[in-house]
């Protein structure tokens, strides 16, 4: 897929104040470790992950979502009514229905035209979400259009750790591990067919393929315990997730060389998904890419499900690491498998 006229005109971020260390939440496994006799130090030694963020108890994503979305707009001037299309793409949403973009848009004030819905695809939910309005731009059915997202991975952490110290369980603590790299955040990008808008960095399109047959590799969702009780699980194979994942990966980046019509030389810079330290070695080496092209932030913001590639693009982005026509690559892979690159000029 390639585009002409759609520029990303502003990138903005949320982050909660609260700063959970890996070694305070080994602290808490420590009984857990005791039981199946491993040393306490193991997550972060696997990971690279020294510390995440975490919502307040209680928190509404849709919050989140806002104060990125007001952030974004203040940047370029703009007001909620001069938004045509709003996406939210969220792996937590406020409520299964309404749409979690629908109080997003009333806090933003947009107006009674615009298009609000929801969409879901793990982790690469806000890529597609720039693909939904980039096709809407290109097809003239909106001018400017925001794709919004908002993680929060405490209740997930604090479960999986109560049933752990309920019940040790090697498997389980195996299957837990990514739960534990988790990581909140929000952000918000504005998309349109402006160029003089904002620092617009134009995209120029990307590529996306998949591997459903691994669709068992990495779920979170509820489950009946009995009749009017549910529980909230997150499982994932994480040494499938790697190879499945990497092998896709090689596929989809050699495909977006050819759609962007790039050599390998020629891509200045990439963003990759945020999940750890082995990953990013694992996936940046499979594709031959050198570590000094690519921008991280796991280490201090964990793995942020949807939000964290925007994010450490905008981190990226005031840090002065992507710099002004640089060719830059959004390295986009999600449970599925589902894998989705974008091409950018900055």
């Amino acid at each position: 897929m390639r585009y002409q006229n759609v520029y990303l005109n502003a990138l903005s971020y949320d982050l909660p104040d609260e700063v959970v260390s890996t070694a305070s939440l080994e602290d808490a496994l420590r009984p857990v470790y005791q039981a199946l006799h491993i040393p306490v130090g193991q997550l972060e030694a696997l990971t690279g992950i020294r510390e995440r963020r975490w919502w307040p108890r209680h928190f509404k994503v849709s919050d989140g979502a806002v104060a990125a979305g007001k952030k974004a707009l203040s940047s370029l001037g703009l007001k909620g009514k001069d938004v045509d299309v709003l996406v939210y793409t969220g792996v937590c949403r406020d409520y299964q229905e309404p749409a979690t973009a629908c109080r997003v848009g009333a806090e933003l004030g947009l107006d009674a035209d615009a298009t609000l819905y929801d969409l879901s695809n793990a982790c690469v939910g806000v890529l597609n979400g720039i693909i939904e309005v980039s096709n809407r731009i290109a097809l003239g059915q909106a001018k400017v259009g925001m794709v919004v997202s908002c993680e929060s991975s405490r209740d997930i952490n604090e479960d999986t750790l109560q049933k752990l110290l309920k019940n040790p369980d090697m498997n389980f603590l195996k299957d837990s591990l990514a739960t534990f790299t988790g990581g909140s955040g929000a952000v918000a990008i504005v998309i349109s067919s402006d160029p003089t808008l904002g620092r617009a960095h134009r995209f120029l399109g990307g590529v996306a393929k998949n591997d459903n047959s691994q669709h068992e590799l990495c779920k979170w969702g509820f489950q009946r315990l009995r009749q009017t009780v549910f529980e909230q699980f997150m499982i994932t194979d994480a040494v499938g997730v790697m190879k499945h994942g990497v092998n896709l990966g090689i596929k989809t980046w050699h495909a977006l060389l050819e759609e962007m019509r790039w050599l390998p030389e020629q891509v200045d810079k990439v963003i990759a998904h945020q999940v750890g330290q082995t990953h990013r070695k694992s996936v940046l080496n499979a594709m031959a890419i050198p570590m000094e092209k690519d921008f991280e932030t796991f280490s201090y913001l964990g793995n942020m499900g949807t939000v964290s590639l925007p994010l450490t693009a905008a981190i990226a982005d005031e840090q002065g690491f992507l710099k002004s026509n640089d060719q830059v690559a959004w390295l986009g892979i999600g449970s599925g498998l589902n894998c989705l690159m974008l091409g950018l000029e900055w």
